[in-house]
């Protein structure tokens, strides 16, 4: 692993620009919190947030800073926890572009891109409410069988993958695990961006079990350690999500003030604006 490849968490975010296409997982794939707190502390704006498929926390408070121009994602959802206050707000008050999707067409699309492909078939789509809004959506013939419909998708080529993994090595691979979806972000994206729970002095190739669920170093730009790095959500295999700060900030959110209140006391500063 090169200098560059590996960096503290405040460079990592410096290296995501504004107007980024970003793609991020879901909560049960290893979300990138510490690295998503950078991003806000940095003032990051205009960014077109993918779901893959749908987002959580990470998405509604990036939505709640200000982050998000565009949002693509089959949902947004705290679960049991209640509603995402802000992604609802910034939705009725029309401060995001929205392009509603659905769970295979987030992942058809980024397959396609993970491919090298303009664009991919998906037939679940035919007869649903969604290609009346995503205009980027077409309904062509069938080349095969004339007169057969079905819906096409372009590619979803994002500029950047970040994402939270529990290892990495020194030569700049990063064991995900049985999450694919990952793999497939880290292949379409231009670059991607991990934090990671440890790093490793073995070369994680040389651990046969470890070994199938590694993303090699070729796909991996930046690393950054950061302990504890998807807190308040959790990583799977490692540790649960924090239960009761999650509900303390879905309380908190409810209203635009709440909301600016967690985040001073989340960033640990005086002030944040939108």
């Amino acid at each position: 692993m090169n200098q560059q490849t590996l960096c503290n968490l405040t460079d990592l975010a410096a290296a995501v620009p504004d107007g980024a296409k970003l793609v991020v997982p879901a909560d049960n794939c290893g979300v990138a919190m510490a690295a998503t707190r950078e991003l806000v502390r940095r003032g990051v704006r205009g960014l077109h947030l993918v779901c893959v498929p749908v987002g959580g926390l990470q998405a509604e408070i990036l939505i709640g800073a200000g982050a998000i121009a565009t949002l693509e994602t089959a949902a947004i959802t705290l679960g049991e926890f209640g509603p995402a206050h802000r992604f609802v707000d910034a939705l009725r008050h029309r401060r995001i572009r929205m392009l509603d999707s659905t769970c295979p067409a987030v992942h058809a699309a980024l397959q396609a891109g993970q491919k090298g492909l303009p664009f991919i078939p998906l037939r679940g789509l035919i007869g649903s409410d969604l290609l009346a809004s995503r205009t980027d959506w077409k309904v062509i013939d069938n080349p095969f069988a004339p007169g057969d419909a079905i819906a096409v998708l372009p590619a979803i080529n994002p500029d950047i993958a970040l994402f939270h993994a529990p290892l990495a090595d020194r030569a700049g691979n990063v064991y995900i695990g049985r999450r694919r979806e990952l793999l497939t972000m880290a292949h379409a994206s231009k670059q991607t961006f991990v934090t990671v729970e440890a790093i490793s002095e073995q070369d994680l190739f040389d651990d046969p079990k470890l070994a199938p669920g590694v993303v090699p170093a070729i796909y991996v730009s930046r690393i950054a350690l950061a302990k504890q790095g998807a807190w308040p959500v959790g990583l799977p295999g490692n540790y649960g999500s924090d239960d009761a700060a999650i509900s303390r900030y879905v309380q908190s959110a409810k209203t635009e003030d709440g909301f600016r209140r967690y985040l001073n006391e989340w960033l640990g500063e005086a002030v944040v604006t939108a």
